[in-house]
């Protein structure tokens, strides 16, 4: 059993909100739920890959949702220069 609607959003609000400021990237609030939840995503795809889970509870998505956020930021950067 996933989250929900209404936590997966808080979660993936304040994943995107940490990787925003550790990349120091200016993103607002509706970018940083969508960075949140879509680094949460490919990051427990790769995870998944290389038979690692995370438990589906805040903290260890928030972690996740963190790290996957920081790699998309990181991988645009990359694409855009």
């Amino acid at each position: 059993m996933g989250l929900g609607l209404i936590a997966s959003l808080i979660v993936g609000g304040l994943a995107g909100w940490i990787a925003s400021m550790i990349m120091k990237a200016n993103t607002g609030v509706f970018a940083n739920i969508g960075l949140g939840i879509l680094g949460a995503v490919v990051l427990n795809a790769l995870l998944g890959f290389f038979g690692i889970y995370a438990e589906n509870a805040w903290i260890p998505q928030l972690i996740v949702g963190a790290a996957g956020a920081s790699l998309l930021i990181a991988a645009y950067r990359k694409l855009a220069s």
